[in-house]
């Protein structure tokens, strides 16, 4: 991960700007560099991927031209070998393709990018800045105006706390050009439905997430996996063990008294033959990280905050204890192939709507939890579920497919492994869990317990109609929404809500964002 900051327009303070960015330090620890374009200011904090040299370290400039970019571009050799006659390339960064691609393509560049990257380019013949994302969102961006009526955008919203009324997240799989946001991408929409059969739609599966895994392997860093032993972190470690010459690197987290996650993440690791490291934490961890993952995350979502606690301890364990900077994480299958309340679709159609929905709204929830629970630690996330190619293939599959008709959710993704032998037929068919409940269902009844006993029914009442954006509905809802407004005051709207299964759904009217109130949960716990 790496930290970058703009300020679009002249008569910036550059002492609060760099107030603002340095928020972020965490982001970036290995160098830092604010330059002053001749029309505002670029910041980049640097976490060394790719190109480890110092020649790698941005902004980028050429012609009166810079760029800042927190990014992993995937097959830039072959884009840097088509630029070469034009260009000179000073450094073996990934990032220092934009330039030059800007110049020969303009805004076309973006759609030809494949990409998790959020950047900010000063067009110095048009004075003028330019700022896009890419199309799920993995990397975060935010933007907002100063008193002066002048853009900023930044990594995170910490960033632009004390400079900018309002933030809010630049939307994915846009770019920013002359005061409009224009999409590029809308990775979620669909052009049109693939009918193939199951066997070759699975084979596809199969293929193009190997090739999601295979090209995430490559980093001048040490890699790491998070392995939770439910299917989709699984798979994505079993995939490139095998690719692997080496045993890769495993982490799970669990707590003292009943981890669910612990025993299937070591049954998995002992099959494919990883290096294997358990976290193991206390109801005083979690009460204590609280506070510190409400801030770091920036959001006040009951799911997104259970979820993150013990994905952000068990990323500071790896900080504090090991050299892996790189962290392969299995987020986005979920969205893609379903939860266990889209069990409970009336119809194909409701179906693809909802997995839409949840794509576009991804970079509000798991992907952010997945960023800032990585990045504080000075590590940097890559998400293989969210290859694009894979994304574009799996929302275009004919929705019949992806619904649960087969008696197991996620159906295509496990039989389009089944003959693979990648992993045992336990973790392969085991039951969807959420990660916050199989950390240990003590963890999210401690949680509801310490909100039960810091309001009275009278308090909660009062101090939660105070709220009239995503109003807190439950004793911890607003525990949260209160640590949230402590540091991020009036900025509510950064979220679009309580991440909740659909209400609309019968089956899924419920008051708790857990899986495990809803009647299908079944041996998920177990």
């Amino acid at each position: 991960m790496c930290s970058i900051m703009g300020y679009c327009g002249s008569g910036a303070d550059r002492e609060k700007f760099r107030e603002g960015f340095c928020k972020t330090a965490s982001r970036g620890p290995d160098d830092r560099r604010i330059v002053d374009t001749g029309n505002g200011l670029l910041g980049f904090q640097r976490l060394s991927i790719m190109g480890l040299t110092p020649s790698g370290m941005q902004p980028f400039s050429r012609n009166g031209n810079y760029v800042v970019c927190n990014g992993e571009i995937y097959g830039f050799e072959k884009i840097k070998e088509e630029l070469f006659a034009e260009y000179t390339f000073q450094s073996d960064s990934d990032c220092e393709i934009l330039l030059p691609m800007y110049e020969k393509y303009g805004t076309d560049m973006f759609p030809m990018l494949d990409a998790e990257f959020a950047c900010i380019l000063y067009d110095g013949n048009a004075q003028a800045y330019i700022a896009a994302r890419d199309p799920i969102g993995i990397r975060p961006l935010y933007y907002g105006y100063d008193k002066e009526g002048v853009i900023l955008f930044a990594s995170e919203a910490k960033n632009l706390t004390e400079l900018c009324e309002k933030i809010r997240p630049f939307p994915p799989g846009h770019y920013y050009k002359d005061g409009k946001f224009i999409c590029y991408c809308d990775i979620a929409g669909v052009d049109a439905v693939c009918r193939d059969d199951v066997e070759l739609i699975c084979k596809n599966i199969h293929d193009k997430l190997i090739a999601g895994v295979e090209k995430r392997l490559v980093a001048d860093a040490k890699i790491g996996f998070l392995l939770s032993g439910g299917l989709d972190s699984s798979l994505v470690c079993a995939i490139a063990a095998k690719q692997s010459s080496r045993p890769i690197r495993t982490f799970a987290i669990g707590m003292e008294t009943d981890a669910i996650d612990l025993k299937y993440a070591k049954q998995t690791a002992d099959y494919i033959g990883s290096e294997h490291t358990e976290v193991i934490i206390t109801k005083e961890d979690v009460l204590s990280a609280l506070e510190e993952v409400v801030y770091l995350l920036g959001t006040y979502d009951i799911t997104t905050i259970r979820a993150s606690i013990g994905m952000y301890l068990v990323c500071k364990a790896i900080h504090e204890s090991t050299d892996v900077r790189v962290l392969l994480t299995g987020e986005i299958s979920d969205e893609l192939f379903g939860y266990k309340y889209t069990d409970f679709a009336p119809s194909a159609e409701e179906f693809q709507k909802e997995s839409e929905k949840r794509i576009r709204e991804l970079h509000m929830y798991d992907v952010l939890r997945a960023d800032r629970c990585i990045s504080v630690n000075s590590l940097e996330a890559r998400v293989p579920f969210g290859d694009l190619d894979f994304v574009k293939y799996v929302m275009s599959v004919d929705p019949r497919k992806k619904m649960n008709t087969y008696q197991k959710g996620k159906y295509l993704l496990r039989h389009a492994f089944e003959e693979d032998g990648l992993l045992p037929p336990e973790i392969l068919w085991r039951e969807k869990a959420a990660f916050s409940d199989a950390v240990g269902h003590s963890m999210v009844d401690d949680l509801k317990e310490y909100a039960e006993n810091a309001y009275t029914d009278k308090d909660f009442e009062e101090k939660r109609r105070k709220y009239s954006h995503a109003q807190p509905f439950t004793k911890e809802s607003l525990l949260y929404r209160e640590i949230f407004e402590k540091y991020y005051p009036g900025q509510s709207e950064m979220i679009a809500g309580f991440w909740m299964p659909n209400k609309d759904w019968e089956g899924c009217d419920v008051k708790d964002p857990s899986a495990r109130v809803l009647a299908n949960y079944g041996d998920s716990g177990k």
